[in-house]
């Protein structure tokens, strides 16, 4: 088959009427199909059914190690015992961990707004009262990130993003702006790229040198243990936080992490590691903020997992609800678009998505034509700071909570759409 752009303009006709035929086929279907959001599917909530269990009138599990009982107020930065679970999933020393909440979104919201009303450790005033505040935002990202950077007043700059991470002469010539108050990553398969940082790239981030004293990394490592083949190739990252540290700089970081796709999204918890100084911070802040987190939850937790090993083998289970997705969205991918050389997409090892780069100009397009024939997909722009995509051409797909089943149509209406759209655009 030729590639689209070598097609005559009688070619693209005939491909067109034939597209057009197939599209009127599947819209008459009347099909309501739904790949835009990255939630996990019911099969990989009942995985975390048992730990409902684990705690009732009849166990004896009310009270944590140091004997404090969890049905109680008090301990706002968490139980000891799941402190140091996450402090194994983050890869951070428990002491410097905080477990509260249910999702890592959450607590980059509550820390930005802390910082906008009070500052952060090291800082001169707090953030408000920096009128020209900026964050950096590697780009294609997570569009909630974006969301709470715009919602705070922060001019939102778009970092490139490489296939090893975030392009890093950027982000070092723009923190030697004192208004660059920090920068929003997820480090590991990135959404929607499932692009995992490099170790060199994290290095240079644990040696950043910014101009502005309160500069803040925020490290949303919401997909650490979020792999799609335990027996496969795995990626894996060092820890920024002790890194960060041994060059004396741990005050720049927050490590944030969830169990939010690892157990129940609205009941799960969400951690923070960072500097002692952070910490102290942090937890004077939650003082305020409550009077305790849901400490029988985190015992939950902590006796359905006992460690990070009992973690990863949950996450196993995972993988095999979920992998044969994400094959069936390659799939569809490649036979359908593989050869017309108007899309490319990654094929991520982890995370829960997968981006497609689709012939300038055509994003906006494909996502009304996916909308016309039943199929729900993330807008287009989403994956950008401000809803702006420059070149109007990435969409992000999330296979995780359709049925396997629905898949194929799912897939191929966005193919056949992605090709009209293409089409149009060349003629």
């Amino acid at each position: 088959m030729k590639k689209y752009s070598e097609m005559t303009r009688e070619e693209l006709l005939s491909e067109k009427e034939l597209l057009e035929k197939r599209y009127a086929e599947k819209k008459a279907l009347g099909l309501k199909l739904d790949i835009s959001r990255g939630k996990p599917s019911p099969e990989q909530l009942a995985l975390s059914l048992p730990m409902l269990d684990l705690i009732n009138s009849e166990t004896e599990n009310f009270k944590c190690e140091n004997g404090f009982d969890i049905r109680n107020y008090g301990v706002v930065d968490g139980i000891p015992e799941c402190r140091r679970l996450f402090g194994e999933i983050l890869d951070a020393p428990a002491e410097n961990v905080i477990v509260t909440g249910n999702s890592s979104l959450n607590l980059f919201y509550d820390l930005i707004a802390h910082a906008m009303c009070h500052g952060v450790p090291g800082g001169d005033a707090p953030w408000c009262e920096c009128k020209e505040r900026k964050l950096l935002c590697p780009a294609p990202g997570y569009d909630r990130h974006f969301a709470v950077g715009e919602y705070f007043g922060f001019k939102l700059i778009p970092i490139e993003m490489k296939n090893d991470g975030p392009n890093m002469n950027q982000v070092e010539a723009l923190i030697t702006d004192p208004d660059v108050k920090g920068i929003i990553c997820v480090p590991k398969y990135s959404n929607p790229q499932g692009i995992s940082y490099s170790a060199e790239v994290i290095e240079r981030f644990a040696n950043l040198s910014p101009a502005a004293k309160d500069f803040r990394i925020f490290w949303d490592n919401a997909y650490t243990v979020h792999h799609l083949d335990f027996d496969g190739e795995m990626d894996e990252i060092p820890s920024l936080l002790r890194l960060a540290e041994k060059n004396g700089k741990s005050d720049m970081v927050y490590m944030l992490g969830s169990t939010s796709k690892i157990t129940f999204p609205t009941a799960g918890l969400a951690a923070v590691a960072s500097s002692a100084a952070n910490t102290a911070d942090i937890k004077r802040m939650l003082s305020f903020q409550n009077i305790g987190p849901d400490k029988i939850n985190q015992m939950r937790h902590v006796l359905f997992f006992k460690n990070l090993d009992g973690v990863l083998k949950h996450m196993r289970k995972q993988a095999e609800v979920i992998r044969p997705k994400f094959e069936t969205v390659l799939t569809v991918l490649k036979e359908e678009l593989g050869e017309t050389g108007i899309a490319e997409w990654n094929s991520p090892k982890g995370g829960y998505f997968v981006s497609a780069e689709l012939l300038e100009g055509t994003a906006k397009r494909t996502v009304s034509l996916c909308k016309e024939a039943g199929l729900a997909i993330t807008g287009a722009g989403a994956v950008y700071p401000y809803g702006n995509d420059p070149g109007d051409s990435i969409l992000r797909i999330a296979p995780t909570f359709a049925p396997v089943c629905e898949l194929p149509q799912a897939m191929e209406i966005f193919c056949i759409s992605a090709k009209l759209a293409a089409i149009e655009k060349l003629l």
